[in-house]
């Protein structure tokens, strides 16, 4: 069995969440999961709050933005 990798969970649908990246199509953006990363919030406390998301589902939002950002560093 292959290793699971951030595109086998994030979805992007053009009539959900105005077509931002969303976790498998589910209304819960990457942006959301980063944010709550970003404001302090352990990825137990998210799960918590959230018990439909998965640690895994938190580590592709990490590994797509880190992609996104590779991709737009060597685009400049």
């Amino acid at each position: 069995m292959a290793p699971m990798t951030y595109q086998d969970i994030i979805t992007i649908e053009p009539g959900k969440r105005g077509g931002r990246p969303c976790i498998r199509g589910m209304r819960i953006t990457v942006s959301d999961v980063l944010g709550w990363l970003a404001a302090g919030m352990s990825a137990q406390q998210i799960i918590a709050d959230y018990p439909e998301l998965t640690e895994a589902d938190i580590h592709a939002c990490l590994a797509y933005a880190a992609d996104r950002e590779r991709r737009l560093l060597t685009t400049i």
